[in-house]
């Protein structure tokens, strides 16, 4: 018992001493960055906005969403504190700016998190589907991946190209060096990460695996997240040589030796911090690398950074 409760003594000091790292790193670095002035007069249109004919897809800062389809995830009150890690509908993040969302689907066509389940993926695709008719210029990223510890649905491919048709960009290296306007009217890149099932290929529909990459450190440090991103993000390529996405998440996640393990207490303590990553990116050399960044419970300051920066590439600023 003595032993169980210094750890958690020495745990609350560490996470405390990293909160403070990141308070001190805003309060010196300042809030300026290109673009930081520009701000979206339309979030459901924002591609629109800044001009498709400019926003070339290996350039766009990507606004992304955590665990996408968790709003209603598990029983309410109960076990859905530890698994929510967004309270808007698929729909109204995308109405909110988001344009890559991170769905976790199980065997049955459930979505996923973990052993917990919500809504089958069709009310993600109805959502998708929705928000595509309201909108004209908008190019959406979906991953879809089969859950850790699960089965893949059967013929899920099948099924997301029947549901998606001409919505659909095939898979392609040459889209990342295309703008908006080139790829228009198809509108969604699909991303398609089975377990067993083998990998879309060259020129099919979906797109595999490999087009989606990030380097996932599981923490609730906030400091040593922070941190740990600004060094894989650095040992990349500039985004426009890649020929794929490469994701960075301002998250932190609950772990089983702290007593608090509910989602929006724990990534609170990095969530405030998207500009200041994006600053400390222009101040270490690594801004243009920087592409899908994605956040827990999306909200308009962190859409308006992601827009604001990709703006400035799109005038040539950045």
């Amino acid at each position: 018992m003595g032993s169980h409760l210094s750890k958690q003594l020495e745990r609350r000091k560490a996470i405390s001493t990293e909160k403070k790292a990141l308070a001190d790193l805003q309060q010196s670095c300042g809030c300026e960055f290109p673009g930081c002035d520009y701000i979206p007069s339309d979030r459901k249109n924002w591609m629109a906005g800044v001009g498709p004919e400019k926003l070339h897809i290996n350039k766009i800062v990507w606004p992304g969403t955590h665990d996408s389809a968790t709003n209603k995830i598990g029983i309410r009150f109960v076990s859905r504190p530890f698994a929510q890690c967004q309270s808007l509908s698929i729909y109204n993040q995308l109405v909110a700016g988001t344009r890559v969302l991170d769905i976790r689907v199980q065997q049955d066509r459930r979505v996923c998190h973990g052993i917990l389940k919500t809504y089958s993926v069709d009310v993600v695709l109805t959502d998708l589907k929705r928000f595509l008719s309201e909108t004209e210029s908008e190019i959406v990223i979906l991953e879809i991946r089969t859950e850790f510890g699960h089965e893949d649905p059967p013929e899920f491919d099948k099924y997301l190209s029947e549901q998606l048709g001409d919505h659909l960009i095939h898979q392609d290296d040459g889209v990342f060096g295309k703008t908006v306007a080139e790829l228009l009217p198809k509108r969604v890149i699909c991303v398609w990460k089975p377990r067993k099932s083998p990998q879309p290929k060259r020129g099919d529909p979906l797109w595999s695996a490999g087009y989606l990459k990030d380097n996932w450190i599981d923490t609730d440090l906030p400091s040593t997240k922070f941190e740990s991103n600004l060094k894989h993000l650095s040992q990349q390529q500039p985004a426009g040589s890649r020929k794929f996405f490469y994701r960075v998440e301002n998250t932190v996640t609950p772990q089983p030796d702290n007593p608090i393990l509910c989602v929006k207490p724990v990534t609170n303590r990095i969530h405030c911090y998207a500009k200041v990553f994006i600053i400390e990116c222009v101040k270490r050399g690594c801004a243009d690398r920087l592409q899908i960044f994605s956040t827990d419970f999306i909200d308009k300051e962190f859409v308006d950074a992601c827009v604001g920066l990709t703006s400035a590439r799109a005038e040539g600023k950045a």
